[in-house]
């Protein structure tokens, strides 16, 4: 094909893009098959020697939305030069040093949210734009205003414009997407759909927050490097996120991305890359613009998370509790490091809202390796099938029951998948941990020998296990070693290995510590229950029904029965301390102590260990590398515990 022609098309697709991403905020592919289109196009640029003049590449944002007044912007906003990989980034810092050799820079994240000019005058907030198309932007101060986490008044009097980004956190856009009828395809999405709300009401639903990290306009102020304008915005109320450092090697720099590229997935707001400048004011004005973009600025874009492919098929499984779960079957693509080809849906309302049918293009995203998520529709395809709810069982045909947005097959004792996903379970690592059973042994067993019960295990002798194919003297051996090794157990992995409904293992951990024992455990009431932090009404009521059926109590005598022991944690005197009857948050690492570790520590000094920041939290303890919790405590007040005072408290008991 001519490449100019080839020029022509691409521009023509990714102004399609761009009005879909910036004007509709309904994108339909995702930000990296955006790029890809984006930086042929450069390259072709650059090849040709020729820029048309309608390319993208010349732009600086999206246009301007008609609902919205237009507003001007007092300091024209330019894009960020993007680097795809790290010898593009080491030739940057390479052309930097040659301007300064003792440069240093800073690095933070690149938000994924929407950028905002903010305005104020004699301390006190006057206005906010987007970014539009760095000239002209939307005024949506009434909007921006309902976002708590911005200051409405600032100690410094005089004209200040800074910079920033709206963001919508990834647990705010979790509990708006429980209730919403229309759920959100992502937080980026979130935000942008907010902010050109024209209802500020609808805005203040999604919770959103500013993260400030550039000062366009300080009159009467001037600064000599990014660290004084980040310390300033601190000063000042703003909240800057909790990640800023610096650096003055390529080693350094790539070091940091490396490790940040591995955690991203963890934080509860969404990057895609960091950013990297030049600290110094003056070697800034040395280096210069482009026409576009500041060359004392690059930002480094991280492998994608998200991605769009074609939904082919939806299985319906069997969950050990018999919930049926629907499994989306995508067009295998390679997303954040693994060839992905199925991910999950939750129930038939969470299809129903998203509105994806079979043979339509999908969102999936992929992080923090956990298992791939369909997001929404990207397009519906022209042949696309409903997905239709079952209404028998896909193991064993009984007729489903209905539970709200739930699927059921109430064969709680018949129902093949559900038995052997219960007995995986049970042996599984954070459970009864039997070494060798793994789930296709377990469904061997099942079949072969009928073993249907979790204390059936230990009915088994070599010469079962001998009869059955695969199964040597050694292998036999080894399992019959395993699982009577196993009969001595911790009783936070007895209770997990039970299978109560949403017990995981940091509930388990919790009530293992809560109660003296298995019987004490059994007979407890519903406030007793409920008292214990981060367990609430759905988890207490899961955990009384479960010991209110005769089964599953003949079931645990039967493991008795067979010689199951429960280790029971050591019982200390309780001493009066600072943490007791606290809620205590933590975040980061602390030096010598495991997350679980430091989380017995405060236990075992009579406070209540919680797993998110709330106003009701009395101290958020802080380690090395902290993540978002730190903003949040800030923004509530939480008193805030630095690793070397929680030494030095710890010292005294």
């Amino acid at each position: 094909m001519d490449k100019r022609k080839r020029m022509e098309e691409l521009i023509k697709e990714i102004e399609i893009h761009n009005r879909n991403y910036y004007e509709l905020d309904n994108p339909t592919i995702s930000d990296v098959e955006y790029d890809k289109l984006y930086y042929e196009l450069v390259d072709l640029e650059k090849e040709l020697n020729l820029v048309l003049p309608n390319s993208p590449t010349q732009r600086v944002g999206g246009d301007v939305l008609s609902g919205f007044k237009k507003k001007v912007h007092e300091v024209r906003l330019y894009s960020l030069n993007k680097v795809r990989s790290t010898e593009e980034l080491d030739k940057w810092i390479h052309d930097m040093k040659e301007y300064a050799p003792d440069t240093i820079f800073t690095l933070e994240y690149k938000f994924d949210g929407l950028q905002l000019v903010i305005e104020y005058e004699d301390g006190k907030y006057k206005s906010a734009t987007t970014r539009g198309n760095g000239m002209v932007g939307e005024d949506v101060t009434a909007q921006v205003k309902t976002i708590r986490s911005l200051p409405l008044e600032i100690p410094f009097k005089g004209k200040l414009i800074v910079q920033g980004e709206g963001m919508m956190t990834q647990s705010a856009l979790k509990k708006y997407n429980e209730k919403a009828k229309e759920p959100l395809k992502n937080a980026r999405n979130g935000v942008a759909g907010a902010i050109r709300n024209l209802d500020p009401k609808e805005t203040a639903k999604r919770r959103l927050d500013f993260f400030c990290y550039s000062i366009l306009k300080c009159d009467g102020k001037e600064f000599n490097s990014q660290i004084e304008m980040h310390n300033f915005l601190k000063e000042n109320g703003f909240n800057v996120g909790d990640y800023f450092k610096t650096f003055s090697t390529i080693e350094e720099a790539e070091k940091e991305i490396e490790r940040i590229d591995k955690i991203k997935g963890k934080l509860d707001i969404m990057i895609d890359g960091m950013v990297l400048k030049m600290n110094n004011v003056k070697e800034r004005a040395t280096v210069g613009y482009t026409n576009k973009f500041p060359k004392w600025a690059i930002a480094y874009k991280f492998e994608a998370q998200e991605l769009t492919t074609t939904l082919n098929n939806v299985v319906w499984q069997v969950g050990r509790t018999g919930k049926i779960t629907p499994i989306a079957e995508v067009e295998p693509i390679e997303l954040a490091g693994a060839i992905i080809k199925r991910a999950t849906l939750n129930n038939i309302e969470d299809i129903e809202r998203k509105k994806v049918s079979i043979g339509s293009r999908v969102f999936i995203r992929r992080s923090n390796e956990v298992i791939p998520e369909i997001l929404g529709l990207a397009e519906e395809g022209k042949n696309a099938k409903p997905i239709v709810e079952p209404k028998t069982c896909p193991c064993c045909g009984s007729e489903l029951v209905k539970k709200g947005p739930l699927i059921f097959c109430p064969n709680f004792y018949d129902c093949k998948d559900q038995v052997v996903q219960r007995l995986t379970h049970f042996a599984s690592r954070d459970g009864m941990n039997i070494d060798g059973l793994s789930e296709k042994t377990i469904e061997l067993l099942y079949e072969k020998l009928g073993i249907c019960d979790v204390s059936m295990f230990y009915k088994l002798e070599k010469d079962d296990l001998l009869k059955l194919d695969r199964f040597g003297e050694l292998r036999a051996e080894n399992l019959i070693n395993a699982i009577q090794k196993s009969k001595k157990v911790e009783f936070f992995r007895f209770i997990f290995s039970l299978g109560i409904l949403e017990v995981g293992i940091k509930t388990a951990r919790d009530l293992s510590k809560n109660f003296e024992s298995i019987d004490d455990l059994i007979h407890a009431r519903y406030r007793r229950l409920n008292q214990i932090v981060d367990i609430g009404d759905v988890i207490t009521r899961n955990i009384l029904e479960f010991f209110a059926n005769d089964n599953n109590i003949a079931e645990i005598l039967c493991l008795f029965d067979a010689g199951v022991e429960i280790i029971y944690p050591e019982k200390k005197p309780q001493i009066e301390t600072i943490f007791t009857g606290k809620k205590v948050v933590i975040t980061g690492k602390i030096e010598g102590y495991s997350r679980e570790g430091m989380s017995d520590k405060i236990m075992e000094l009579g406070g209540n260990v919680a797993s998110s920041v709330s106003p009701k939290t009395d101290f958020l303890i802080v380690g090395a590398d902290p993540g978002s919790k730190l903003t949040k405590a800030k923004a509530f007040g939480v008193r805030i515990i630095e690793e070397k005072e929680l030494k030095e408290i710890l010292k005294q008991y």
